[in-house]
Formats: structure tokens, C-alpha cells, sequence
């Protein structure tokens, strides 16, 4: 007969979000979660919209978007000149690799723990310009960032020119040096692409400081926006020719006060811009739910992602695939072998719809490395608890 287990009671912030009852929620890292007053704010906004559209859109559309912008610019650390808005991280990549002028024969470096789609968008463009894509093949488990580092530049020719290189890796959720791997691959002439997709809410974040040529990321993650908010930073010297996923008006009709870059980026054609314009509220809200503010919640975050990869580790009888130092808001853990010979079941596995289906816990389980392995990746956000995490390890045991 099978043992119950008790679900976890809810902490005191899982009220200020809209996430189902009677659910544990240890996927935050995949679409985030956004605050109700957040969503609030974006329900009046759509109210105005759909109220007076040509109002919202076109006469009062940059009196709204710059302190947006300019709140953004604060908070990662950025002129605001040197920002726009995207709809998501891969758009914003797409836009970078789809801009490149390269030659036949020209290189573009990858690393093994990309994400799927920015790794499609650098075959589509190697291929169409008769460039070679290179995967520099880092190490998972590994045992410190050194490895990340030298991997990567052992990758590097000649005729490298451009790296893409993630800031926190989604499957592996490894907190990438990426000061160290830009530093480097710009002293041997190289530019950097990071995919910050993960690291802004989850990461102190300074761009003048980190200085890539160029940085995507996401804001419906651990800055808790709503779904659609994106930047997009690129450094002054490197945004002439640069292209929008879709072109249209900004090219040729320019703005006073605004740069050619953000001309183009700007209006992409008519959409729903309230999710850019919610980003100032959840910066401000999200930091003000302890006293320390951001620097306390992110600390806070990383504090309980370590308990938790902890907690699941011992209970499973499995080694930390990472040193702690390694971690931000995520840890992926590796399963116990009683699962490593069970197939595919289809788009999700029969254990994560389990964990769901049964005890509500929702989890991404992942199938990746060489050979294949099986892993588990857990997020840790505000309106998580040790009990969630506690929960599911009793819940693994009964798979």
C-alpha cells in the first residue's frame, strides 16, 4: 500500500501569485511567475490600450516606454541608449546572428550546454553563409569554472568570430564565469554573445562592468514580469547594421532623442506592449518583499537552491554534478540509476506527469550528455519553502 504523503503548506508569499492550489511549483526557471499586483497593473494597462488604441500607440507610445527603459537600464546596470525591448531572450539572438556579415569559412563558437533554439538559429546562419559552427564540449559533471573556461578557449581559431556563451545554462543550470570567458575571447579579438535568458532577478547584473559586445535576457524569469518582456543590450560600436527580428518603420523614420538602433527596435509592428511597461513594477515589487531588497532575494534564492540540491542528493544517493559555487537560483541533479534505463514516453516523461498528475509537484525531468543520462532540475523562487523540496523527494521514492 502506498504511503501518503502530506503536501507542504504554502509560505507567506505564495499568496501575491496566481499559481494553482495545492501545486508545488519547483519550475520557476522555465516561463517564471508573475506577481497578481504585476498582472494588475498589466490588466489596467490593457484597459487604456483597448480604450484609446492610437492614444496608447502612437501619441503617448515613447512617453511610456523611455522610463521603462530607463528603470531597466538602472537595474542591469546599462546606458539606456544601449537598450531595447525584445519579446524573449531568442528573439533578441536571433536578431544579433541574423545581422552578422560573415564570410565562407568564417567560425562561430558554441559551447555543449547551449539551449536548443539559439542553437538552432547558429546553424541556420552558419549554413546560409558557408561558415563552420564549433562546439567547444564542456565537461557535465565538472568540478570548477575553470574547466568552462579553458574548454571554450581551446576552441578558438583564427578565424573565430563570435562566441555564444550562456550566463546560466538552462539544463545543466550552471552559473557560467562569464567575466572570465568574455575578458579572455576579447583578448584573442573574439566578440561575445551571452544568453542571459536566466540571469537578471537571479543574478547581480552590470553590464557596463561585465561589457559583452552583446547581451539577450529575459524578464518573465526571476524579475517576475509579465510573459513578453525581453532586452536586448548591445554595446554602441556594434549597433550600426543591426537588425530587429522584423524590420519596420524605424528604418528610415527617426525619432529626436532616440538612437537609429532604437528607432528599428522599438516598433517591430502592432502588438501588445505591456509587458515592457510592467517591467519598472516588478523590478520595484520583487524588491521590496524583504528588507535587503534584491541583493537579500537573490541571496536568499540561492541559499534554498543549495538546501534543496542538498536534501534531493542524500535522499536520492546521488553526487552533486557542481560545486555550490556553480549555482544561482537552479540545480540540476542527476537521477538514481533505478531510472536511468527507462525509455521516452513521449514530449514529457511518465515521472514528471506523475509528479503532477499525483502529488501536484511540478518539475522538469531532462534527457541529455553522452551517453544519455537522466536529470532532475529544481528552481528556488520567494514562494518556495525547504517542505517543497522535502515533498518531493518523498514523492520520488514512490516512482
Amino acid at each position: 500500500m502506498q504511503r501518503k504523503i502530506l503536501p507542504p503548506k504554502p509560505n507567506r508569499f505564495r499568496r501575491f501569485w496566481e499559481l494553482k492550489p495545492n501545486t508545488v511549483f519547483l519550475n520557476h526557471g522555465s516561463f517564471g511567475a508573475c506577481p497578481k499586483s504585476v498582472l494588475a497593473l498589466q490588466a489596467r494597462l490593457r484597459g487604456e490600450l483597448e480604450a484609446e488604441p492610437v492614444q496608447f500607440l502612437w501619441r503617448r507610445y515613447e512617453e511610456r516606454l523611455e522610463p521603462a527603459r530607463h528603470s531597466l537600464a538602472k537595474f542591469v546596470g546599462a546606458n539606456s541608449r544601449d537598450l531595447v525591448f525584445v519579446t524573449n531572450a531568442t528573439t533578441g539572438i536571433n536578431a544579433v546572428l541574423r545581422s552578422l556579415q560573415l564570410r565562407r569559412g568564417d567560425e562561430l563558437l558554441t559551447t555543449s550546454l547551449d539551449y536548443n533554439a539559439c542553437r538552432n538559429v547558429l546553424v541556420e546562419v552558419a549554413q546560409k553563409a558557408g561558415a563552420k559552427l564549433v562546439v567547444a564540449d564542456i565537461p557535465f559533471p565538472l568540478k570548477s569554472a575553470d574547466e568552462i573556461t579553458e574548454t571554450i578557449l581551446r576552441a578558438v581559431t583564427p578565424k573565430t568570430r563570435l562566441a555564444l556563451v550562456d550566463h546560466v545554462t538552462s539544463n545543466t543550470a550552471l552559473v557560467m564565469p562569464v567575466r572570465q570567458i568574455i575578458r579572455a575571447l576579447e583578448a584573442r579579438g573574439v566578440e561575445t554573445l551571452v544568453d542571459g535568458a536566466h540571469a537578471p532577478g537571479m543574478l547581480p547584473l552590470n553590464l557596463r562592468e561585465l561589457r559583452p559586445a552583446y547581451y539577450a535576457a529575459n524578464l518573465h524569469k526571476w524579475v517576475c514580469a509579465p510573459k513578453g518582456a525581453a532586452f536586448l543590450y548591445v554595446c554602441e560600436d556594434r549597433q550600426a547594421g543591426l537588425q530587429p527580428a522584423v524590420i519596420s518603420h524605424g528604418n528610415n523614420r527617426a525619432r529626436a532623442g532616440f538612437t537609429a538602433y532604437q528607432d528599428r527596435f522599438d516598433w517591430t509592428g502592432t502588438f501588445d506592449p505591456t509587458a515592457w511597461l510592467c517591467v519598472p513594477e516588478a523590478i520595484r515589487w520583487m524588491g521590496e518583499r524583504l528588507p535587503g531588497g534584491w541583493r537579500e532575494l537573490r541571496e536568499r534564492n540561492h541559499r534554498l537552491v543549495v538546501q534543496a540540491r542538498k536534501l534531493l542528493c542524500e535522499g536520492l544517493g546521488v553526487t552533486p554534478p557542481c560545486p555550490e559555487q556553480l549555482l544561482g537560483s537552479l540545480a540540476t541533479i542527476p537521477l538514481p540509476d533505478r531510472f536511468q534505463a527507462r525509455l521516452p514516453s513521449g514530449k514529457i516523461d511518465a515521472e514528471q506527469l506523475a509528479l503532477y498528475d499525483r502529488y501536484g509537484i511540478e518539475v522538469p525531468l531532462f534527457r541529455f550528455g553522452k551517453p544519455e543520462r537522466r536529470w532532475l532540475r529544481v528552481s528556488a523562487q520567494i514562494y518556495n519553502s525547504p517542505a517543497d523540496y522535502e515533498f518531493l523527494a518523498d514523492a520520488l521514492e514512490t516512482l
